[in-house]
């Protein structure tokens, strides 16, 4: 099932929902990627995780960065787009845009197409709605998790989170018979 943005979900019974605060320009986002990948292991499709948009004024390339994700989902590789950004936010502070669309030509992505999706806009409403949602909720930092209703946040520190969402979700889990 696809998510509006085209998020790829996953099977929607029998699964967890684990959403994911997150800014690509962010290096505690960087660092959280081990837990999500882990989780994502741990897990497999029990698991839904899904990344939000959280982009922060204190990195004046995030909400470009935000967009272009959700242009990688439109073209199918959101999570490898995602991650590969991630592993180069301070060239992306350095550099700002011009990253983004190398990664989407590393990655075999239409780049014209990013270029042309920042250019026009098409994905700020996604990322808008996301950051209302989070600061509805209280989101105030990236990385935040919501699991079951609960926010951690993880951008002071990424210390016994993975293992609190992995209680959270054995627990959903084990209740539901998934």
């Amino acid at each position: 099932m696809t998510a509006p943005g085209g998020w790829d979900t996953g099977p929607m019974t029998d699964s967890v929902i684990l959403d994911v605060w997150c800014e690509l320009q962010c290096p505690d986002c960087h660092r959280a990627l081990d837990d999500v990948r882990a989780l994502r292991a741990r897990f497999g499709d029990r698991l839904d995780i899904r990344l939000r948009h959280f982009p922060l004024e204190k990195h004046k390339h995030a909400f470009a960065a935000a967009q272009a994700a959700e242009e990688a989902a439109e073209q199918g590789q959101a999570w490898p787009y995602v991650e590969a950004v991630l592993a180069r936010t301070a060239e992306l502070g350095e550099r700002g845009e011009a990253v983004l669309l190398d990664v989407a030509r590393e990655l075999g992505l239409d780049a014209e197409e990013f270029d042309t999706a920042l250019i026009d806009g098409r994905h700020i409403l996604i990322v808008d709605a996301d950051q209302a949602e989070g600061k509805a909720i209280g989101v105030t930092g990236t990385p935040t998790y919501v699991i079951d209703g609960e926010r951690l946040d993880g951008g002071k520190s990424q210390e016994g989170l993975r293992a609190r969402i992995e209680e959270i979700a054995d627990r959903l889990l084990s209740a539901d018979g998934a």
